[in-house]
């Protein structure tokens, strides 16, 4: 008997889900984490990107299937997936997995969203196709962990693995949603793995072409499987074959195991973070103990030096270049920063402890944030790299004008399993992100009660815009 390839053995348990539904436990994980992306969403939609993407699919026109938040329109499902995709990546506020680096519900819950609106699917189906496409995401990019490395390889080839396996996700979800059998998932989910793109250069130099990565991917997924729908094949090794995606994009450092490994018994899914600063998840450990040492009493104006120790593979990210990086071109450029973000930490942040004020053009511009960010020199973290990347750890060592000196390490990452965000916390988030929204108790409500909502029409109207 021919054995199953890894993406029937996927498609099998997203059949199973689609049917049986997940745990009410991993439901309401998942309803958690739909309230993190629409607030996150609610918060970016007078940004830039999100203005260029909802200029597109506005000229674009065709069918009103489905809310594109914030904006007033319905249109196309695969367009409000681009545009609510792009939203929700743009603050980089979103959900990250660890060690998989990856931010898995970004690309994979605004196809979901848009098809089951589409459709006319339950909240509860809703929620597990959700579930079950960022777990392929997640496991996907686990494919492209390597363990000897101690990263990711799509990280190491400057590839987004958000984007690139969460168009995968993406499009099993989307079929999920829209009653495919296993059959038709597992080709939605390889004609996606063709589509999958994105490049992380833009979090070196510049260019905002990062913030739309999820929505095309969540894009991607919607077309896949509406193409799959409409008898469109994927080959049945598109994960493990020759030129499958894992070799395609990793080369002989995939591990296709990994894609499989206890799955239907184990998920990640629980295990995903929640972020509380708006910027890249490598800057947030830094902050923490930015944040401890000013609660101690450390006085910015006092500081002679401060040295930023963080994992080797993470100075990449956030510290080089060096120049560009102690003066940010851009309020999100400043988000990908180590020094700035430590900087803005000590004089004082806002909302969650930084909040978005402190990512504008004008707070990236501020001479006191440049004056003390030039004082911070990131270098690697014997420690950190031992962590990276379960964790993304990071130590704060700062010498004061009189000779004084201050050490905080943290090694676990608040949102987290470790330490997580309580709902308290998350709902805090919400509020935070959703405060220029009348009605977001409702919102907050009608998200959280998504397992027992017939469809998702009512919560999307309240988004429109």
């Amino acid at each position: 008997m021919t054995q199953p390839t890894v993406v029937q053995r996927l498609a099998a348990v997203a059949e199973d889900v689609r049917r049986d539904g997940l745990p009410g436990d991993l439901r309401q994980d998942v309803a958690r984490r739909v309230l993190d992306l629409i607030g996150n969403s609610l918060a970016a939609t007078g940004l830039p990107p999100a203005r260029a993407v909802t200029a597109y699919v506005r000229e674009a026109g065709g069918t009103p299937e489905a809310v594109a938040i914030g904006t007033g329109l319905r249109v196309p499902a695969a367009n409000a997936a681009l545009v609510n995709g792009t939203l929700a990546h743009s603050l980089d506020f979103d959900d990250t997995h660890l060690p998989s680096v990856l931010h898995p519900s970004s690309p994979v819950v605004p196809a979901a969203l848009a098809m089951a609106e589409a459709r006319g699917a339950s909240g509860a189906a809703l929620l597990d196709a959700a579930g079950m496409g960022i777990e392929v995401a997640v496991r996907l990019g686990m494919g492209g962990y390597d363990r000897a490395l101690g990263n990711s390889e799509f990280f190491e080839r400057g590839q987004h693995a958000t984007s690139i396996c969460g168009a995968v996700g993406a499009a099993v979800a989307a079929a999920m949603v829209g009653g495919a059998d296993a059959e038709r998932i597992a080709h939605a989910s390889g004609i996606a793995a063709s589509m999958g793109a994105g490049l992380l250069e833009a979090n070196r130099t510049g260019g905002t072409v990062k913030r739309v990565h999820c929505g095309w991917a969540a894009h991607a997924g919607v077309v896949a499987a509406e193409l799959a729908r409409h008898g469109l094949t994927g080959p049945p090794t598109v994960v493990e074959g020759r030129f499958g995606f894992l070799h395609a994009f990793c080369g002989e450092r995939a591990d296709v195991d990994a894609v499989v490994d206890r799955l239907g018994e184990h998920w990640e899914l629980p295990g995903i973070f929640f972020k509380p600063y708006p910027c890249n998840h490598f800057t947030q450990a830094g902050i923490d103990a930015a944040l401890t040492l000013r609660a101690r009493g450390v006085d910015p104006a006092d500081i002679e030096s401060i040295e930023l120790g963080v994992p080797s593979p993470v100075l990449r990210t956030i510290a080089q270049p060096p120049e560009d990086k102690a003066r940010p071109k851009s309020g999100y450029h400043a988000a990908f920063s180590g020094p700035y973000t430590v900087a803005a930490a000590l004089l004082g942040g806002g909302g969650l402890g930084l909040g978005h004020d402190d990512f504008t053009d004008a707070a990236a511009a501020d001479e006191s944030r440049l004056a003390l960010a030039a004082k911070v020199t990131c270098v690697p973290d014997a420690r950190c790299d031992e962590i990276f990347p379960n964790q993304f750890p990071a130590v704060l060592r700062v010498v004061m004008r009189d000779g004084t000196r201050h050490e905080e390490r943290v090694d676990v990452n608040r949102g987290g399993p470790g330490n997580p965000l309580s709902s308290a916390e998350l709902a805090t988030k919400f509020a935070f992100n959703a405060a220029a929204v009348p009605d977001r108790d409702a919102i907050a409500a009608a998200v959280l009660d998504l397992a027992s909502a017939p469809d998702v029409a009512g919560l999307m109207a309240r988004v429109r815009g």
